[in-house]
């Protein structure tokens, strides 16, 4: 199964790869139009240049899908080492602190001081984390709060993220870790899956509640490294 699974990922990360460079050839001719008609002399003209716009923002988010779709279909040989959890989330609370504050968000965080090591890919699992910071991040338009908790939990670590955003309606809550599920505009929907395949990638699991207009808590829970 795993050999079948690696052999899809790699046609489908081939088949991707060919799709981006069709797109950076009409990205490049679209560009150029740009430039021809960047200062419009008549209304046919900044229509012209109106619809260009337009379809390199398509072009864009293309980009951006087959970006989040190799990251997500390439999640199998994880360079695992035993890490602080700690670290790893100082290190994405400093990353993120500029865009939450742009944003009209806090951040607390609680972390257990005495966390053992866990077996981590730092680097994939840093992207996990900041896709939950960026979810909660949409579910606060307004601001808010997101709270990191981190602790031994029964022999496990327990880690979670806690926004005080809009929450998840109750019929939406069993598909938001579907492939190119969205309830955003514009959304991917690799997100979450993505997420939680690194999660499952790494030996644990994740799951959420969520209160409508109080907010939504995602847990993971990691096994310990016996390193």
């Amino acid at each position: 199964m795993n050999d079948q699974y690696a052999a899809l990922a790699e046609l489908a990360g081939g088949f991707i790869h060919e799709i981006k460079n069709h797109l950076s050839t009409l990205g490049l001719n679209l560009q150029l139009l740009a430039e021809d008609f960047q200062e419009p002399e008549n209304q046919r003209e900044r229509r012209a240049l109106e619809r260009i716009q337009r379809l390199q923002g398509e072009c864009q988010r293309l980009v951006d899908v087959a970006n989040d779709f190799l990251r997500f279909a390439r999640i199998q040989d994880l360079d695992k080492k035993p890490t602080s959890l700690a670290k790893i989330i100082e290190d994405m609370i400093d990353f993120f602190s500029p865009t939450a504050r742009s944003a009209n968000i806090e951040i607390k965080s609680f972390v257990s001081a005495d966390l053992p090591a866990v077996l981590l890919d730092g680097d994939l699992f840093k992207q996990a984390i900041l896709n939950l910071m960026l979810n909660a991040e949409q579910a606060m338009p307004e601001g808010g709060e997101i709270t990191i908790q981190a602790c031994n939990e029964n022999g496990t670590i327990s880690l979670s993220l806690i926004d005080t955003g809009k929450g998840i309606r109750q019929e939406v809550m069993g598909k938001i870790f579907q492939p190119f599920f969205s309830t955003r505009t514009g959304g991917h929907g690799l997100g979450l899956p993505t997420t939680r395949k690194i999660v499952e990638a790494h030996g644990g699991c994740i799951d959420v509640q969520s209160e409508i207009d109080r907010g939504t808590k995602f847990t993971i829970r990691l096994p310990i490294s016996e390193a």
